[in-house]
């Protein structure tokens, strides 16, 4: 064989390889394109997605509109606010100090804050890191709503909420809290001598490029900035006014999705903190009983198909946002949104499963199987966690009832094998010792539950209200910074629409009270003296959020 014939042969392999390659590539893009098309319409609010293999982008789009008023559709160069996903940069900020030698994540916040109230508690940078301090969340709090449009500094946004009272000891339970944020950017200025903006600016933007990312600003021109949205009751509205020094270290960063990759790639490349202070970050965390919790410092720790993820989504007025980390696949997505009711998290999830080549079932993909096979998993299970779930059959038609929720059906991919709609709880059933048994697989987690005799519960029974009853709850309310809920009213029927959430349901109990079916939880109406509802409070795990009405 000639040099020249192996040459050609050479050729023709690598632009075989070549054409292979990029067929995968077109037909990925193909796939995503058509998903997402089917979850985000061209007329409402934008959606920016990027996809990355090995710290590349492999897929970049952009879909919805960047700005309604202006008729300008979403391109992968505008700008978002991506909310809480600012707290990876708060917490890479705190260990590239801890790896100067200037703190310690083990250090009392007193040593930097030494007036601040801890109420006789030790509360360490470790713990509000990972939001186990026990500090009340200023963003829960009625009075935030209320200074939503006013700028403060970080000392005197911290005097908010300084004085409230603990909600636990700090090291004992995992509470998302902002406040402790707040307090971790306080201490990079304390330490640092600068402020937190231009602290992240010349230590990270500029370090690695991120040349269209910023502090947040609702004052400075920002090109291709994206315009903020909230849901309306017919349609969409311009977002309510928030000061960004609000938000700030918790929330207050604007970035793109290609600023993001780069974000992304320095922290996989070990360029800003050393492998060994990362996996403090990313490997979630322990109480201090032991227990492990999902989240480490600006990271959670899940998985999708089976695949490891590391990440953090964003909510605040106008804007959702979403990104995930598989590591052994070096796979990375984001999403950002200009919409405050996207349900972003949602999609970049099921982007993840499709770029692996896990695509969650649909219903659409379902078998047919005969009753009597359906009869044999019929019947209550009781989990190890203390959860009963019941499985109920009618017309031909499998459904799960958690105690306390709503009953959601549930489709045969096999005998044995059952899942919910577009999503990646299934359930796989089988014999044991001639008990029923099942096995759930939830985010990431399975969960065994075993055969009990249980009647199924009596479901709370709800009442009908007049139509203007129904009609004088319609309103958006905000529970938080990016969290509303918006009521509705659709044939005589109230529902409520959570941020980044599906519209759910309320039955009342009695005029002004109301329970959802979905999840256990309650919604109160609180109206003024003129009789006009002004607030909600929405009652769920143990928690009271009040909800302002703001339209």
């Amino acid at each position: 064989m000639t040099i020249n014939t192996q040459l050609t042969k050479l050729i023709l392999f690598c632009f075989a390889l070549f054409l292979s390659v990029a067929g995968v590539a077109q037909n990925l893009k193909e796939q995503l394109d058509t998903y997402i098309s089917s979850q985000h319409s061209s007329n409402t609010p934008g959606l920016s997605v990027l996809v990355a293999q090995d710290g590349k982008a492999i897929y970049a789009n952009g879909f919805g509109m960047a700005s309604l008023e202006l008729d300008v559709k979403t391109e992968p160069k505008h700008v978002f606010e991506i909310g809480s996903i600012t707290k990876q940069f708060t917490a890479v900020a705190i260990l590239m100090l801890e790896e100067q030698g200037k703190l310690s994540v083990d250090d009392e916040i007193t040593k930097f804050i030494p007036d601040y109230p801890t109420q006789g508690k030790t509360i360490t940078v470790h713990q509000l890191l990972n939001h186990t301090s026990g500090i009340k969340s200023y963003t829960n709090l009625p009075s935030f709503l209320v200074m939503a449009r006013k700028d403060m500094t970080p000392t005197e946004l911290i005097d908010t909420f300084k004085n409230e009272p603990m909600e636990f000891d700090p090291g004992t339970q995992f509470n998302y809290n902002n406040s402790g944020y707040i307090l971790l950017g306080h201490i990079i200025e304390v330490v640092s001598g600068t402020t937190y903006e231009k602290f992240i600016k010349t230590n990270i933007f500029d370090k690695v490029g991120m040349s269209n990312s910023s502090y947040g600003s609702m004052t400075t021109l920002i090109p291709n900035r994206a315009s903020g949205y909230s849901q309306a009751e017919n349609g969409y509205k311009n977002a309510e006014y928030l000061s960004l020094t609000l938000p700030y270290a918790a929330g207050s960063i604007m970035s793109t999705t290609a600023d993001l990759l780069k974000w992304q790639n320095a922290i996989s490349a070990n360029t800003l903190i050393k492998r060994s202070s990362l996996e403090k970050a990313i490997n979630g965390s322990t109480l201090d009983n032991g227990d492990k919790i999902d989240y480490g410092y600006g990271w959670y720790t899940g998985s999708i198909r089976d695949s490891k993820t590391v990440e953090h989504s964003g909510g605040i007025f106008g804007y959702t946002s979403n990104g995930i980390f598989l590591p052994n696949e070096n796979i990375y997505i984001i999403g950002l949104s200009n919409c405050d009711c996207g349900n972003v998290s949602g999609i970049t999830k099921n982007i993840a499963a499709i770029v692996l080549g896990k695509p969650f079932l649909m219903k659409e993909n379902a078998i047919t199987l005969k009753t009597e096979k359906l009869k044999k998993w019929v019947g209550a299970y009781e989990f190890i966690d203390g959860v009963i779930r019941h499985i109920t059959l009618e017309d031909n038609q499998l459904s799960s009832l958690r105690e306390g929720s709503r009953s959601l059906e549930i489709y045969p991919m096999t005998e044995t094998n059952f899942i919910f709609d577009g999503g990646d709880t299934e359930y796989d059933f089988y014999a044991e010792n001639g008990n029923r048994m099942v096995t759930m697989k939830v985010n990431g987690k399975t969960l065994t539950g075993k055969g009990i005799d249980k009647a199924v519960p009596t479901e709370r029974q709800d009442i009908k209200l007049a139509p203007e009853v129904l009609e004088s709850y319609v309103g958006v309310f905000q529970i938080q910074p990016g969290f509303s809920i918006t009521i509705s009213v659709k044939d005589n029927k109230l529902f409520a629409l959570p941020t980044g959430q599906g519209e759910v349901e309320l039955y009342a109990e009695e005029k002004d009270k109301f329970f959802l079916k979905v999840v256990t939880a309650d919604v109160h109406f609180t109206r003024d003296a003129n009789g006009k509802v002004e607030s909600l409070t929405l009652f769920q795990s143990g928690q009271e959020l009040l909800g302002k009405k703001v339209d």
